[in-house]
């Protein structure tokens, strides 16, 4: 049996995350998500694009412009040679992550040394879908919105299993005590550290220049009346991509380059669809038992910010959890949450804080939709 190798996060770019409808709503979504992976290989003009063994991208739609393998269509139009294949996964919210963790796979068990990861969303460009009726001659026709969350459900389902994802995530969040006033710390907090992030140039070298875009912008969605999540303390609608390489030691080596982090192991978890917001509680539990890791091992922590209703109810679960160490420069909340290209750009800036710091251990959690959690431990020397 061959032995397992060590899978690095060796570099990684990304475009701004634009807000919806906003500056980068007038690129196609396959050629946003080419727009990374060219900037990429075009950093390392020493590599032959033609050992790149793979395209792993996360896209939640699948509807629109990216619905041939985005993947694929990404990889052809940011012009790699037509000899290296695509794969598109969708773990919605995870998208990206569970492509970089199955690249990472590929590493470690040797069918690659150098593959591209990462993920894409044009949330702007989601088109309607029109489904075709199931009478010859039907009444009526409806569109159904393809942008987030449930559409055309399966009345099969609990009607609360497919309440909107802020109604859900409020309702753990009332079940916790977690009070709006809580909710809006925790949102104001994003904006600040976000703010404090760009303005002393920690993601230098990590986010391009798009449509004159430099950092990213933001917009807030509304949910529910009268309720604890609102649109100030909500992730917003945006459109992102982003390209990493993953590969060997000897690889990045090869490239000149010193890896951004070292996948360590990654576990993803399914609980009731409507409790989705503390999937990454078990998540993590899993994940740092794999590891031999407890939670005082860890040095930064990153939880993607769907909401701050969200986050909180994981922490509440992980009282162990210093939350100063907790997205130490913002999250979602003030980034924002292109579906496909979040979790990766979560691994990313944990990887690069701890290299910021040192070195140490990280973990990067996300939240996904039909109740499903992912959590990956990251390493830096």
């Amino acid at each position: 049996m061959t032995e397992l190798r060590d899978a690095y996060l060796i570099d990684a770019v990304r475009t701004p995350f634009g807000r919806n409808r906003g500056a980068l709503s007038t690129i196609r979504t396959d050629d946003l998500a080419a727009l990374p992976i060219a900037e990429l290989v075009a950093r390392h003009p020493g590599l032959d694009p033609a050992v790149v063994e793979d395209v792993y991208f996360g896209n939640t739609n699948g509807a629109g412009e990216e619905n041939r393998n985005v993947a694929r269509m990404a990889a052809l139009l940011a012009g790699l040679p037509v000899s290296v294949p695509g794969v598109t996964v969708n773990r919605l919210c995870a998208s990206g992550g569970e492509a970089v963790v199955q690249a990472a796979r590929a590493v470690a068990t040797g069918d690659a040394d150098l593959v591209i990861a990462g993920g894409v969303e044009g949330m702007s460009r989601a088109p309607y879908v029109l489904p075709k009726p199931d009478e010859a001659l039907p009444r009526s026709m409806q569109l159904h919105q393809t942008t987030v969350g449930w559409r055309m459900a399966n009345p099969r389902f609990p009607e609360h299993w497919t309440d909107s994802l802020g109604a859900c995530a409020e309702r753990v969040a009332t079940e916790l005590g977690i009070d709006r006033d809580a909710q809006d710390e925790w949102a104001l907090r994003s904006h600040q550290r976000v703010a404090a992030a760009y303005d002393e140039g920690r993601h230098k070298g990590f986010v391009m220049e798009v449509e004159g875009l430099t950092r990213d912008e933001s917009l807030r969605p509304a949910f529910t009346r009268d309720g604890t999540v609102t649109a100030a303390n909500s992730s917003p609608i945006n459109d992102g991509a982003l390209a990493a390489f993953v590969g060997t030691a000897k690889t990045a080596e090869r490239l000149g380059v010193e890896p951004l982090g070292r996948l360590v192991a990654s576990r993803t978890v399914a609980v009731e669809p409507d409790r989705f917001s503390v999937a990454p509680v078990p998540a993590i539990e899993h994940a740092l038992a794999r590891a031999g890791l407890r939670v005082e091992d860890i040095d930064l922590w990153e939880i993607n910010e769907a909401f701050a209703a969200m986050v909180l109810s994981t922490l509440h679960h992980l009282p162990q959890v210093d939350r100063e160490i907790v997205n130490v420069n913002g999250g979602a909340i003030a980034i924002g949450h292109p579906l496909g290209a979040s979790a990766p750009r979560v691994l990313v800036d944990l990887c690069r804080e701890l290299r910021r710091r040192g070195g140490g251990t990280g973990v990067a959690a996300a939240c996904i939709g039909v109740g499903l959690g992912q959590a990956v431990i990251v390493h830096v020397d």
